[in-house]
């Protein structure tokens, strides 16, 4: 099957990669010239044969936007589009009622592995209608994992950016859990040895996951974090995810929790805080760090 790539980061380059390994012909194209096949979208567009099909990893919002845009002045009725980046799935409505005008197709597909995606393959969430996504079949079997698991057609379109989010969520909630046990771990003088109780977790524990392997990883290469300042971001998923969860009344207070503690690891001193230890002081005299 022929692939337009539109998008050669550190996905989409391994993406291209994995297509290729499985007997596929892909195009790529990336605004860097050094990673891309082709000097610009109308050159990809013309060298594929109709009907098309061009992938898109770029970021969300504005990107992406701006490549739909472009793609739908360029394709024609019969050829699909997916968006294979972190979108949100009210712009994958809003995408596919635009490409639809033309006779476009249109299929968002939520897409985790990362780095690790080339060697592992990549999980893959898919939204759609049903010929379009039946369509891109093969491409989505090169990219999956190998055995019968790893990919599934959700939905209708948005399901699979909606299912990736949740996926995301659950990960921020995930990470979390690892990180309160770690740091309570190090906090205490009766454990000397907290890289391997991490360790000694990923063999027969209810537990054990590839996020503790990817644990054990970065304690092997720094047994303490010192290399490393307590500030993480948000990739957006995660502010959507609880969003969600407000719209529709579900409780998700795990979830919530892990992306206001991202929020917190951004404060060096928090105002929160202040408050916090000025309450203290004043209904328990509480005793209070004064700053110089």
């Amino acid at each position: 099957m022929q692939l337009g790539l539109i998008g050669l980061g550190k996905m989409g380059g391994n993406m291209r990669e994995r297509i290729r390994r499985a007997g596929h012909t892909v195009i790529g194209y990336d605004r860097n010239p050094e990673v891309s096949d082709v000097k610009s979208l109308e050159e990809l567009v013309e060298k594929l044969e109709a009907p098309r099909t061009v992938w898109v990893m770029v970021p969300a919002g504005t990107a992406t936007q701006g490549v739909i845009d472009e793609l739908k002045d360029l394709l024609s009725e019969g050829d699909t589009v997916v968006d294979g980046g972190n979108s949100r799935w009210t712009d994958d409505e809003k995408h596919a009622a635009e490409l639809g005008v033309k006779g476009i197709g249109f299929v968002d597909a939520g897409v985790s592995g990362g780095v690790w995606g080339l060697q592992n393959g990549y999980a893959l969430m898919v939204g759609g209608d049903k010929e379009h996504v039946d369509r891109l079949r093969p491409i989505f079997e090169a990219l999956k994992p190998e055995g019968p698991y790893g990919y599934v057609h959700a939905g209708r379109v948005g399901a699979g950016h909606f299912s990736k989010m949740v996926h995301n969520g659950i990960e921020y909630a995930m990470m979390q859990a690892y990180a309160e046990g770690w740091e309570l771990l190090e906090k205490v003088k009766s454990v000397d040895n907290v890289r391997e109780v991490f360790r000694s977790w990923q063999e027969g524990t209810v537990i054990r996951s590839w996020l503790l392997d990817l644990a054990v990883n970065a304690l092997d290469e720094d047994e303490h974090l010192d290399k490393l300042r307590g500030y993480a971001e948000d990739s957006g998923e995660g502010r959507w995810t609880v969003e969600a969860a407000i719209d529709n009344a579900v409780p998700l207070p795990a979830i919530t929790a892990s992306l206001f503690a991202r929020f917190a690891s951004r404060q060096d001193d928090s105002p929160q805080m202040k408050m916090i230890a000025a309450l203290r002081n004043q209904f328990g005299g509480h005793a209070v760090e004064k700053r110089g």
